[in-house]
């Protein structure tokens, strides 16, 4: 019988140089093809074994799960029973030693070693020469995560001073790998939870009335929307400032049979007093100085459609009668006419104050009052409904993202941030600092304590009060290049100036004209 092939651990004549190499080269081999450390550590362990002879190796990893136990990951010449049986804690038997110390482990024979477990693999498996057991500790972001070992026949040609430097070299890069792979997976993570958060922000913008959000307080508020919605009843929007009664008396409009008519929306508090009778009601040619002619007042503007009267509150007392009259008959008169116009328009009116209160106090007229308290929708504040936060947040950086050509997004913890503010200015509030955050943000990705920078009460940003200072300009200017300020620089002194670019280009020393055409250069508008 021909006598069996030689191996590495008992050829006469190995050049165990030139096999280090080139288990080194393909390694490397292995790493450039794939990082996945599944694929590279089994091929390793395979090739430790072929060209060295350094047998049944294996690579002993924490278990995520729980740290105080580590498992068999990697193996090679090991059967699935015995890298199953391969569980140790840290301080048990050599590999735990190792796992525990982070220090090297050498046994010269595996039967003289008390403390040997013979765990994985019995001794009835091994040869019967003498058999040493080498385990290297595997650090991971500067912590033993894991052990290299294997077995080696002692009396060999090869010195095990050799055998220990290859496999320093080899724990070290299983160490890199895994923490690549630790980065990678972190990575991936982050795309993934980001990726996640876009798709139900798309979800939810493609919502009904472009109401963004299903929290239970916001769909028990649409529910009652749409139950009314075909009715004639007046609607009366509650709750407080910011928390979109705008976007729900539209969704009112839209819902009802008359989303082909105009829908004029209106704000009460923005209104002179002088001028509201003649904006609601109209007016006739000569009823005041400067009518010179004929004006439909917005409920005749509205005609077959809805009126939003937002901050109703705030609506002089004066015209609280008159406003009732036309509610109750469906005819105005203009400022300054005698002939009664009829009018077909459904009121959708919306306050934050408490119209309860300002009628006991006699500054609500209560006939109003009760005549536009038909169909109470109180909408939800921010704060309860958290669920949609960073729904909004995404929908808001999307939109400003779109407005000013920047690219930035938020990490997840930037959205944890978001979940616990309280938002006292609700929508409005989340999506002016959203705004705010993509127009100052120096980088791409917005982290956690990047936002915290743009969050109430938290450190402004670093100014650049050379390039935004606020004296005024000569008055002559002097000649500046076309590329004189950067886009940041644009950016920044426009924000500081509220969106205002003809402040914002006069704290530049620039025309308007040349403010603008900076912008447009710059990709800003």
């Amino acid at each position: 019988m021909p006598p069996p092939p030689s191996t590495a651990s008992d050829a006469p004549h190995t050049d165990w140089r030139a096999q280090e190499l080139l288990l080194l080269r393909e390694v490397m081999k292995l790493v450039g093809r794939s990082l996945a450390p599944g694929f590279v550590l089994r091929e390793m362990l395979h090739l430790m074994s072929e060209l060295l002879g350094l047998n049944r190796g294996r690579i002993v990893l924490r278990d995520p799960q729980d740290t105080q136990v580590a498992r068999i990951a990697h193996a090679y010449g090991l059967t699935a029973s015995e890298a199953a049986r391969g569980v140790y804690r840290p301080g048990e038997g050599i590999t735990g030693r190792v796992l525990a110390s982070g220090m090297p482990a050498i046994v010269q024979d595996v039967d003289a070693e008390p403390g040997f477990l013979f765990r994985a693999v019995t001794r009835d498996r091994l040869p019967p020469q003498t058999v040493a057991f080498v385990a290297l500790p595997v650090v991971v972001d500067g912590r033993t995560e894991g052990v290299l070992a294997c077995h080696r026949i002692r009396s060999r040609q090869r010195h095990l001073n050799d055998d220990l430097a290859v496999l320093g070299l080899l724990a070290t890069l299983t160490g890199q790998l895994l923490q690549l792979q630790r980065l990678v997976d972190e990575q991936t993570r982050a795309l993934q939870e980001r990726n996640q958060e876009l798709t139900r922000a798309l979800e939810v913008n493609t919502a009904r009335y472009g109401l963004i959000g299903r929290s239970p307080a916001l769909l028990q508020a649409l529910g009652e929307l749409e139950r009314v919605s075909q009715s004639q009843a007046t609607v009366l929007l509650l709750g407080e400032s910011g928390t979109g009664k705008e976007l729900f008396a539209r969704a009112v409009h839209l819902a009802s049979g008359r989303h082909a008519q105009p829908f004029i929306k209106v704000n009460c508090a923005a209104i002179p007093e002088t001028l509201f009778e003649s904006e609601l009601f109209g007016h006739e040619k000569g009823a005041f100085t400067g009518a010179s002619g004929s004006r439909a007042g917005w409920f005749e503007q509205a005609e077959g459609g809805t009126l939003f009267l937002d901050e109703i509150g705030e609506l002089p007392l004066s015209l609280q009668s008159k406003l009732l009259r036309t509610l109750q008959e469906g005819t105005l008169v203009r400022l300054g006419g005698r002939k009664e116009v009829r009018v077909n328009v459904r009121l959708v009116a919306a306050t934050h104050r408490d119209l309860q209160s300002d009628v006991q106090a006699g500054r609500f007229r209560p006939d109003l009052y009760y005549r536009i308290h038909v169909v109470p929708i109180r909408l939800p504040s921010l704060r309860e409904r958290r669920e949609d936060i960073r729904a909004l947040a995404l929908h808001f950086i999307s939109r400003a993202n779109q407005a000013h050509q920047r690219n930035v997004h938020l990490t997840p913890g930037a959205l944890a941030v978001l979940d616990a503010h309280d938002w006292p200015g609700n929508i409005r509030e989340l999506g002016n600092l959203i705004e705010r955050v993509v127009l100052l943000a120096d980088r791409t990705a917005v982290d956690e304590a990047l936002l915290q920078r743009f969050m109430p009460g938290g450190a402004a940003p670093a100014a650049r009060p050379e390039r935004t200072t606020t004296a005024p300009a000569p008055l002559v200017r002097d000649y500046q290049r076309a590329d004189s300020h950067d886009a940041q620089q644009l950016a920044d002194c426009l924000a500081q100036h509220g969106g205002n670019q003809s402040r914002a280009a006069q704290s530049l020393g620039l025309t308007l004209r040349q403010f603008a055409y900076r912008l447009k250069k710059a990709g800003l508008r």
